[in-house]
């Protein structure tokens, strides 16, 4: 029998899109449900049976003191991160894009310098940083101790850690950032310039108020989104250089979830802190959205 030609496009449609389709159900949509109704168990790792016990694992989270400290780290975390990964990003685009014009070569090669901590092993540039802060043969400490000033513990002070930990976080994410502005500023027609000079704007703020950074809407739109989903999953620096201490003053959501499921083998309780996790992720992604797609363009 002759299918219709409605008929053969639908199976047409449905041939090349129910792989990909299965594909996302099975690997994504199905373990997310999964988890969402771990969250409400018990349930251990390796155990036979499980209790249904609701939102308690939920309440643990946000009442428990090291819950409370994993979440409460893991926002300053991000407010430390995601405006000095993207300002300083901003600024390093905008001297090598005005560089390349005179000296490329030496353009090119602080770019690479700047990529580097985006392309090297990330736990391998932790050990280095662990060297570096070393409380007695580090260099930064024997620096500072050369000026007379006082040498802290970086990775040893309850009080300063997370904000030891945001640092590297922010030096790791400047470089990826830095290509994504950069991208946005060579995309920028050069005649929007020459048109704002017409109308007043010759100086160099001026020209960025006026054309740069309303051009940049949508690269920044998305540095925002991608510096945001980094800072809220910081877990190797965590994992090599702390391991949520001291006192879990560096613990974070992720290394939470890390801990509680493949050491203490609490399923139940990760699968809260996972669906936490993926409930913030959403939010921040979707109101980022909302609050500045009316930006992203030139107007």
């Amino acid at each position: 029998m002759r299918l219709s030609r409605t008929a053969r496009e639908r199976a047409t449609d449905l041939w090349l899109a129910g792989p990909a389709t299965l594909a996302m159900i099975g690997l994504i949509f199905a373990p997310v449900a999964i988890v969402a109704v771990l969250s409400f168990t018990d349930y251990q790792f390796g155990a036979l049976t499980f209790r249904w016990i609701g939102w308690e694992n939920y309440a643990t989270l946000f009442t428990d003191p090291i819950g409370r400290k994993a979440v409460t780290n893991t926002l300053i975390y991000v407010a430390v991160v995601i405006p000095f990964a993207m300002g300083l990003a901003l600024v390093v685009a905008l001297g090598l894009h005005n560089l390349a014009a005179r000296f490329p070569r030496i353009s090119a090669t602080l770019r690479a310098a700047y990529f580097l901590p985006v392309a090297a092993t990330l736990v391998a540039m932790a050990l280095a940083w662990q060297m570096l802060l070393h409380p007695s043969i580090g260099l930064v400490n024997q620096t500072l101790g050369g000026l007379g000033l006082p040498a802290p513990d970086w990775l040893s002070d309850r009080g300063l850690v997370i904000y030891t930990l945001a640092a590297i976080g922010i030096w790791q994410s400047v470089g990826y950032n830095m290509v994504l502005f950069l991208a946005g500023l060579a995309a920028i027609p050069p005649d929007l310039y020459e048109a704002a000079e017409v109308d007043g704007a010759t100086k160099g703020w001026e020209r960025f108020w006026t054309v740069t950074w309303p051009m940049l809407g949508p690269t920044t739109l998305f540095v925002a989104v991608i510096t945001a989903t980094q800072a809220f999953r910081v877990f190797e620096t965590v994992a090599t250089l702390t391991r949520g201490g001291p006192a879990f003053a560096s613990d974070t959501l992720v290394y939470a979830l890390y801990r509680e499921g493949f050491e203490y083998f609490k399923a139940g309780y990760a699968s809260a802190i996972t669906m936490v996790f993926f409930v913030v992720m959403v939010a921040l992604t979707l109101a980022q959205f909302r609050v500045l797609e009316r930006r992203v363009h030139y107007r």
